[in-house]
């Protein structure tokens, strides 16, 4: 066994261990939660969606790369590997779907009470189950292709045209499918990431009018920065990470579609890269609000918290 591939594989298996506990913790929080009877806002099923798509985009992938990686070869059926691409193609799809539906939600609910939103304001709650439930069903259909075009490496022997992907094979199709399957692919991801772009946009700014309206309520000798100062900050650096994470990982699987016989190190990277938003999500979320993940606590319960503070959790 090469050096290369026991590297490659201590990193498909740091990754799946940590993202997986990490994912796993905050939907025991929100099991806990449920059992306790706290009430559920409208962002916890949304996040709860992501977290579920977040574990199966991460084990679908992470756990055979990191088998295949230390040597093991030929694990998989022709059903077992069009079936863990296709889940980990679903969740991935959904966790990008999540987190954009999360950042516009989120933009409508603190928009101010005059803008052209406030209408939606009232309307947006009634139809997030609707919103969340429309996205499963979206990439549950836009992923079926990869039935046809994944195979087991014990079923390949008579076909030459293949895409190698170590534990899996894939069927070259022709130039117009390979298009048609591209532009599925990207397209729902383009546009998350534009409405997303978009929604913590105008978070940010609305943010920035409520701080210069009540910098006279703030204390401009104390060290802590304002709440919406610390709320612009997360909002910034969870969009950012997104951003950058999804925009590579969108540009690697168009790459590994199109080119003929991809380099091995781009197949290893495209994947490394889709696992790593899946797997830092959770602990940002756990990050900027740690006090909400505390487990039993019963004054959680009645707990209230300012505007601000209410209007920037994700």
């Amino acid at each position: 066994m090469a050096t290369s591939d026991v590297a490659v594989g201590i990193i498909f298996l740091s990754q799946t261990m940590v993202g997986a506990l990490g994912n796993s913790c905050v939907l025991l929080h929100y099991l806990v939660h449920h059992l306790m009877g706290f009430k559920v806002r409208h962002t916890d099923l949304i996040l709860q969606h992501l977290i579920v798509a977040n574990l199966l985009a991460l084990l679908c992938r992470g756990v055979p790369q990191t088998v295949a990686a230390f040597g093991v070869k030929d694990f998989l059926s022709d059903f077992g590997c069009k079936l863990l691409f296709y889940l980990h193609r679903l969740g991935r799809g959904v966790s990008i779907g999540s987190t954009c539906l999360l950042s516009v939600f989120q933009a409508i609910n603190i928009s101010p009470e005059n803008s052209s939103c406030s209408e939606l304001k009232v309307k947006a709650p009634k139809y997030i189950g609707l919103s969340i439930y429309l996205s499963w069903i979206l990439y549950l259909l836009v992923n079926i292709m990869i039935f046809s075009q994944m195979t087991g490496k014990r079923s390949n022997n008579n076909i030459t045209i293949m895409k190698d992907f170590e534990y899996c094979s894939a069927v070259q199709p022709d130039k117009r499918l390979q298009s048609l399957y591209a532009a599925l692919v990207t397209f729902p991801d383009v546009l998350c990431v534009g409405l997303m772009l978009w929604a913590s946009s105008s978070m940010v700014l609305i943010l920035h009018r409520h701080k210069q309206r009540m910098q006279h309520l703030h204390k401009t000798s104390s060290p802590r920065s304002s709440p919406e100062s610390r709320a612009t900050k997360t909002i910034i650096l969870l969009v950012s990470t997104f951003v950058s994470f999804y925009t590579l990982s969108c540009i690697f699987q168009v790459c590994v579609i199109f080119i003929y016989n991809p380099h091995w190190l781009l197949v290893k990277m495209a994947a490394i890269v889709a696992g790593s938003f899946p797997t830092l999500s959770p602990f940002l979320l756990m990050s900027r609000n740690c006090s909400a993940f505390r487990f039993g606590l019963p004054w959680i319960r009645n707990r209230k918290t300012p505007d601000v503070r209410e209007m920037c959790k994700l």
